[in-house]
């Protein structure tokens, strides 16, 4: 673990893998629930989480690089479905990469549980993990100027759903009509870190 301060009232905490990520953010949580942390923000990354508006980073860093990071708790909240049609232009290219049938690539996606590791990119843009590492695949070679919202795409080891149209260089293997960020909704962003997901197929795959 290494801890690198950022500014004068926030901390930067790099780990090793994005496993470490989630655990640490799940136990950063979990201390100022129990009123023995006080920041504003904790923010999880791909393998760094940002502590901003601590009263003492100074101390509470000297504490971190003493801590082993704990395994991540299982989180008993329920799990958000998202429908999803497994029919992407890259459907076609996700299967051939896999070695296996278009069909069997959507049975593959949707029996897997997700776990949102963290959010960035765009409102409401989760970076799913738990797919196998067999199962990761390369961003295309040339993005779309534009991705239609709703779309579920892979990249690397993650899984992700655009929220809104943007452009992207990830596989799309489908699309939801699932609204991930509303801003008449509370909270705005349906998926948040550590929420668990999984899809589920509908229509024709």
């Amino acid at each position: 673990m290494r801890v690198l301060p950022v500014g004068g009232s926030a901390l930067l905490v790099e780990v090793s893998s994005g496993d470490e990520a989630q655990a640490l953010h799940a136990e950063l949580l979990r201390r100022r629930a129990e009123g023995l942390l006080t920041v504003h923000e904790i923010v999880p990354a791909a393998r760094t989480v940002l502590l901003d508006g601590l009263d003492d980073p100074v101390r509470l860093a000297s504490e971190l690089t003493a801590t082993e990071v704990p395994t991540a708790a299982r989180r008993e909240q329920a799990v958000v479905d998202i429908p999803v049609h497994y029919d992407g232009p890259d459907l076609a290219d996700v299967a051939a990469l896999w070695g296996v049938r278009e069909q069997e690539v959507a049975q593959i996606h949707a029996a897997t549980e997700f776990s949102v590791a963290f959010c960035g990119f765009a409102p409401g843009f989760g970076y799913l993990t738990g797919l196998p590492t067999r199962y990761d695949v390369p961003r295309r070679a040339t993005p779309r100027t534009a991705v239609p919202a709703g779309s579920v795409a892979l990249a690397g080891s993650y899984t992700g759903v655009y929220p809104r149209s943007s452009p992207g260089g990830w596989q799309l293997i489908g699309h939801t009509d699932t609204v991930l960020w509303d801003h008449a909704r509370v909270p705005a962003a349906l998926l948040s870190p550590g929420t668990r997901v999984r899809f589920v197929p509908v229509g024709h795959s």
